[in-house]
């Protein structure tokens, strides 16, 4: 299934000149990395990422393992006259980089570095590095950790890039809330292709370069290469000291609800209960902060509504914060069936089912929003309906809704790129399948019960004190779409709000002849 957090992230993804035909060829090696052309055998397979609605026509795709590397194939395409696309962890919701106009991908994936970077007295972290990888060697090797995302495979380039969360981010803030510093690969307005680090510190010549990649989104500014992690409170050059330390311990439970003892009025409640204890937790640094939780309201056919709940084990009354959250969803509703209730190391709880899973060969269309405050009874009605919807009979069709706030929103919304830093509750519409054939049921049932969620405010999670726009790394086209957005807003403005000029000065000096863009890069100034 889906990871709330992150999982099926957006990949950065690149544009350029206009293609023309360049000679296959097998396997080979350009200096020291690996290019494949279209007679090696692995070729047609990784012309898809994740999402297999999306299918490519590449020409070429290269494995480098430095920015140098990055670099030398960049011009190389750049020469050929090759519309390129960079995918790190190839998560993309959309067909940005497995789309038949982009003819060469820069795969990032031979990037894949953990270590400790003692110039920077930071931690650097390839773009091509997946995120199981980073938690495994940053709490190994020096007990700390990143709150980034829970899938396991997404990979570090577009996730930060976008601004990931996790379940950790009511008590640790966002995964760019700890960046430091970002490399880029990027084309000046001369053609010339060059590498620059940007940095946290104001004062740095290129720090609109590391603020742009803290929620800016991928294919926007170059190819994020490296980035590299320290906690702005970290005084200690020691690693130990420089990131967050995870739980030792945590609380996981799993409780379910049969759809059979479900009807509107409970459903209704349900989904107040849930918006309500956010409202009433979203605070920073209460023992509740450090409680996260994934509603999944499946569609009927699945038979259940699930919620999986992480709680960090030293908090003060741990067990109680999770009773007594559990009792608020479910006061005046059937009661719940307890499925799973355990103490677990955090290294494990990584890799728990019930936030992740491993990738798998599927189609998904996802429609995502930030909430400010409860479910408008609009959205409680539109969803419930969606989720009871005879048209289709997909166990994998659901309203996947993650906690949100805490930490996160004691960072200001110019600070970094993501604007949202008040929202309390993330979610998205989702639909998850297997065939080709299903794909026009699948999407249409999920445009429709998200535009009913937001019927009354054009189709789109508003910019109001209820809701807070949409989430980049769940990358949506329909948002500028005027069958499906008659709000007036753009994605632009759901994604970065007040940050999309800056954004766009920063595209201007990183990418101004525009040679990276995909259907919604942020426009150039």
């Amino acid at each position: 299934m889906l990871s709330a957090s992150g999982a099926l992230l957006g990949a950065i993804a690149l544009s350029g000149a206009p293609a023309r035909a360049e000679a296959a060829g097998a396997q080979t090696r350009t200096g020291s990395y690996q290019v494949i052309t279209s007679d090696s055998e692995q070729f047609e397979d990784l012309q898809q990422g994740t999402n297999l609605r999306w299918k490519g026509q590449a020409q070429r795709i290269a494995f480098p393992r430095t920015s140098a590397e990055v670099a030398e194939e960049l011009r190389t395409v750049l020469r050929l006259g090759l519309r390129p696309s960079a995918r790190s962890g190839g998560h993309c919701y959309e067909g940005f980089v497995s789309n038949p106009a982009v003819k060469s991908i820069i795969d990032l994936s031979a990037m894949d570095q953990v270590r400790w970077d003692p110039e920077m007295n930071a931690f650097e972290i390839g773009a091509g590095a997946q995120l199981g990888l980073v938690y495994q060697l940053l709490y190994k090797q020096w007990g700390v950790y990143v709150p980034a995302g829970n899938c396991p495979t997404v990979a570090a380039g577009g996730h930060i890039a976008g601004g990931g969360y996790g379940s950790m981010n009511r008590r640790d803030g966002l995964v760019v809330d700890h960046l430091l510093a970002v490399e880029a690969v990027h084309v000046r307005q001369d053609g010339s292709v060059t590498v620059s680090r940007g940095t946290r510190n104001p004062q740095d010549r290129h720090h609109d370069l590391w603020w742009a990649y803290t929620g800016g989104g991928g294919g926007n500014f170059g190819i994020a290469t490296r980035y590299w992690l320290r906690s702005p409170s970290a005084a200690d050059t020691k690693p130990e000291k420089s990131l967050p330390s995870p739980p030792r311990h945590v609380w996981l439970s799993t409780v379910s609800w049969s759809w059979e003892a479900i009807d509107e009025a409970s459903f209704t409640r349900l989904l107040n209960n849930h918006g309500q204890w956010h409202e009433n937790h979203a605070a920073p640094g209460t023992p509740e902060a450090n409680l996260f939780a994934q509603l999944k309201t499946w569609h009927r056919s699945n038979g259940f509504i699930t919620m999986d709940t992480i709680v960090d084990a030293a908090t003060p009354d741990a067990e109680g914060v999770l009773n007594r959250y559990l009792a608020a969803i479910s006061a005046g509703i059937p009661p719940a069936k307890v499925t799973q209730r355990r103490l677990v190391p955090w290294m494990q709880a990584t890799q728990w089912s019930g936030f992740t899973g491993p990738d798998s060969t599927r189609r998904f269309k996802g429609k995502s929003a930030y909430l400010r405050r409860t479910y408008t009874p609009e959205a409680i009605a539109a969803a419930y309906r969606g989720l009871n919807d005879p048209t289709i009979t997909n166990p994998g069709a659901l309203l996947m809704i993650a906690s949100y706030g805490g930490a996160v929103n004691t960072v200001a919304p110019d600070a970094t790129a993501v604007p949202q830093r008040d929202s309390i509750i993330k979610f998205q519409v989702v639909s998850i399948w297997d065939n080709p054939e299903d794909d026009q049921a699948n999407v249409t049932w999920t445009r429709n019960t998200y535009r009913g969620m937001f019927a009354s405010t054009g189709g789109v999670p508003p910019l109001n004190s209820t809701a807070d726009g949409a989430f980049v790394n769940y990358a949506d086209t329909d948002l500028d779409d005027s069958t499906w957005n008659t709000s007036g807003l753009t994605s632009f403005d759901l994604y970065y709000k007040g940050n999309l000029p800056r954004l766009k000065r920063a595209r201007a000096t990183y990418d101004p002849k525009g040679v990276f863009s995909h259907a919604q890069s942020i426009p150039l100034a």
